[in-house]
């Protein structure tokens, strides 16, 4: 029986405040490259691993979230991934394969079925894209967007982590639709990314608004109609006095709050009565039956090179810890993807 080594990336222990690299290890172990008689589970070689801000909250002590297990001391991380099946005990895959969704962070990995989303059909885009825009995150923008957020065109949008993963392609979608768009990023270079090459109408660097009410005062002198929230905290507090009659907030992730053994609080939740505002949160799991129906309204952007995606790529397993861990300082640009083969 082939066996293999297979480098993983384990988490050592549970994980308080902000996440270091040595909370993570690189440990070396095997693999048998033949499926156990009888499996119908599916052998992969990963070729591209997601670095996500969720994972940061599977790296605590706690229940995880509805339909989130929480990583195992000792045990490799598990995130979104591409891979190519190379053995398969089920009759939905074969040999050759190329998939996208969860797998874990290591060479090679023996998965159930259930944990593969999707088959990659469209090759001639880059397979990062399946960590990425055609992946997870681009369907947590359309899905947010379009599915929660409701838009209207001529309506006012804004956009928190405005250059993440997610961010980025929701300040596009807006602009498809006929909206204004604005963004928040954390560095100049980010803002003027959001400007000069996403498409944003406009863009502010939270670090330097001391006030951020009266930032978007002046960001948005008639008001937010749909915030798509990704940051929480003060941010969040701030908009809620900026927004619209019938606006909405689209709940989709509150980075700012991961690290925090103490959680700030929202002091102007009034403000969803005085002006009817909708604020609902959502899981991308929920969309995925969207997925054919995304694919046909972003493929033909892409290759008409309508849609830009910003990815940020670091090579082999080692960087993997780093990586992730830069998520969460701003370190990254755009998608954090790590490679480990590319084919």
């Amino acid at each position: 029986m082939a066996e293999v080594k297979n480098k993983q990336v384990v988490l050592k222990d549970y994980v308080t405040g902000f996440p270091k690299e040595s909370d993570m290890d690189i440990v070396e172990g095997t693999i048998s490259l033949k499926l156990p008689e009888g499996s119908n589970e599916v052998l992969l070689k990963n070729l591209y691993l997601s670095c996500d801000p969720y994972m940061r909250i599977l790296m605590s002590k706690m229940e995880g979230p509805e339909g989130f297990r929480t990583y195992a001391p000792g045990s490799p991380l598990t995130g979104y991934g591409v891979a190519k099946v190379l053995e398969s005990g089920h009759p939905d895959y074969k040999k050759g394969d190329l998939v996208w969704g969860f797998t874990k962070w290591e060479e090679y990995s023996l998965v159930p079925a259930s944990l593969i989303l999707f088959k990659i059909k469209h090759t001639d885009v880059p397979l990062s894209y399946y960590t990425g825009i055609l992946g997870m995150p681009g369907m947590t923008a359309y899905a947010g967007f379009f599915e929660v957020g409701l838009p209207k065109k001529g309506e006012k949008v804004f956009v928190s982590a405005a250059s993440g993963a997610v961010g980025q392609l929701v300040g596009q979608f807006a602009k498809f639709t006929g909206c204004y768009v604005m963004g928040s990023a954390g560095s100049k270079d980010k803002v003027d990314l959001l400007k000069n090459k996403l498409g944003f109408d406009d863009a502010f660097n939270y670090k330097e608004e001391p006030d951020l009410n009266g930032a978007l005062k002046r960001y948005f002198p008639e008001g937010i109609d749909i915030y798509f929230e990704n940051v929480g905290g003060k941010t969040l507090d701030a908009v809620l006095l900026n927004m619209r009659v019938h606006g909405r907030i689209v709940v989709c992730g509150m980075v700012s709050q991961y690290n925090l053994a103490q959680h700030e609080g929202v002091t102007n939740l009034a403000n969803l009565i005085f002006k009817r505002i909708r604020m609902q949160g959502f899981n991308v799991a929920d969309y995925y039956q969207l997925y054919p129906k995304f694919l046909e309204y972003v493929v033909p952007k892409i290759k008409e090179g309508k849609i830009v995606y910003v990815e940020d790529i670091v090579e082999g397993l080692e960087k993997a810890p780093p990586a992730l861990v830069g998520l969460f300082s701003g370190r990254n640009v755009g998608k954090q993807v790590i490679v480990l083969a590319r084919e």
